[in-house]
């Protein structure tokens, strides 16, 4: 269960979390910045060290298969994912084709912290750091894996760690969908509340044509959207509108939460089956809580 006293101190950037086990995979190469930058649908040509981007690896029908972070701590390009989803690196792997590029498991290799609700970088000897973080804000501190434990103590006896349930309950109250939960196989970046990491101004990459398509001409036919409840909510309870059946919660912690709805139900207000009233946030509202 997570603390909710834990979940403010992420929140206000007084606490962080330890990521080391999550998905890093080193992309080097002469290739490799142009290669990757054709596939994803963010747009790195620009990153710099010290900086980060979210980004999705889409299918040519534009499904969202992977959500990861590109990052460039040290100089050194990284892609960091959460370990529940598919691989990234499995799945770019059948692309390198010709090209001068390598992929390396280094998850084993560095260690990573994320502090989720800072805006400066925290004071870590022997750390490298990226913005924003993992987990979608904040900042980010990789380290090698020998020096984990060192630097785990010294951030400790400074800043609280969070635990997996704390992070997951700071990641529903600020609104960011999760790949497998709220995010479902064949939704498309604007279905899955993703549009962010989408670039619409750089050339082709994959699912771009599919992605341009329903930006210019279509709308969504479900969308992912932050709420706020009257009352506690649980994955899996139905909304109700005023048209009938709104959609589904799909992430919740205590009132806070996810749901995927109808594109026509998407203004709400909505009524769980229960009797509780549900109210949906912006995106910005969820990221200031």
């Amino acid at each position: 269960m997570a603390d909710p006293g834990i979940v403010e101190l992420l929140a206000s950037g007084k606490a962080f979390a330890d990521l080391t086990s999550w998905r890093k995979i080193a992309v080097s190469g002469a290739d490799a910045v142009d290669w990757l930058n054709d596939l994803i649908s963010a747009d790195i040509s620009d990153l710099a060290s010290g900086r980060a981007r979210r980004s999705l690896l889409l299918s040519r029908t534009g499904a969202v298969q992977a959500e990861f972070t590109v990052a460039v701590p040290g100089g050194n390009l990284l892609l960091i994912q959460d370990p529940e989803q598919p691989s990234v690196q499995d799945l770019l792997e059948r692309y390198v084709l010709s090209s001068d590029v390598e992929l390396e498991d280094r998850t084993d290799q560095l260690a990573l912290f994320a502090f989720p609700g800072r805006t400066s970088e925290p004071d870590a000897p022997g750390t490298e750091v990226s913005v924003p973080s993992a987990l979608g804000a904040g900042v980010a501190l990789v380290a090698l894996a020998e020096d984990h434990e060192p630097i785990l103590s010294r951030l400790s006896k400074v800043y609280p760690v969070g635990s997996p349930e704390d992070v997951e309950a700071w990641r529903i109250g600020a609104g960011i969908p999760r790949l497998g939960v709220d995010i479902l196989d064949g939704d498309l970046p604007q279905e899955a509340g993703l549009r962010e990491e989408v670039s619409l101004h750089k050339g082709c990459y994959l699912g771009q044509e599919a992605v341009a398509k329903l930006e210019n001409l279509g709308r969504p036919r479900r969308v992912v959207v932050p709420f706020e409840a009257a009352g506690s909510v649980a994955p899996g309870e139905q909304l109700l509108g005023d048209q009938g059946q709104a959609g589904q919660i799909t992430s919740a912690a205590g009132n806070l939460g996810l749901a995927r709805v109808r594109w026509a139900s998407r203004e709400g207000p909505w009524i769980t089956t229960g009797g509780t009233e549900v109210a949906p946030r912006s995106r910005q509202e969820a990221a200031s809580r």
